[in-house]
C-alpha cells in the first residue's frame, strides 16, 4: 500500500471557501482546529481592520500564527506539515486572485 492509500478526505473551510484535502487520520483534529483557529483570527483582524481584502486578512493571519510559534517556542504541529498547510493556501490563494 502507497503512503497516499492512508490517506482520509476531509472539507476544511478556511475564510468562507472549502478546501477538500487529503490528510492522515491522526491529523484530521489538528487540521480542523487549525483551520478553526484561522477562521477565529481572521474575523479579529476583519472586526480591527474593516475594508482590507480577503489576501490581507489571510497574510495578517499567518503572520500572527508564525509570530505566535516563534515567541512560544511551542511547535504545534510537525513543521513539515504546516509548510504543506502553507504552500496550499498560497496555491488557493494564487488561484483566485488570478480568477482560474
Amino acid at each position: 500500500m502507497s503512503e497516499n492509500d492512508h490517506l482520509i478526505p476531509v472539507n476544511i473551510t478556511i475564510a468562507d471557501r472549502t478546501y477538500r484535502v487529503k490528510i492522515a487520520p491522526k491529523d484530521e483534529e489538528a487540521v480542523r482546529k487549525t483551520a478553526h483557529l484561522i477562521n477565529q483570527k481572521m474575523v479579529e483582524f476583519k472586526n480591527a481592520y474593516a475594508g482590507k481584502d480577503m489576501q490581507d486578512y489571510i497574510s495578517m493571519v499567518l503572520l500572527w500564527f508564525t509570530t505566535e510559534q516563534q515567541q512560544t517556542g511551542q511547535n504545534l504541529y510537525e513543521l513539515e506539515t504546516i509548510q504543506n498547510q502553507i504552500d496550499g493556501l498560497a496555491g488557493s490563494i494564487e488561484k483566485v486572485l488570478s480568477g482560474s
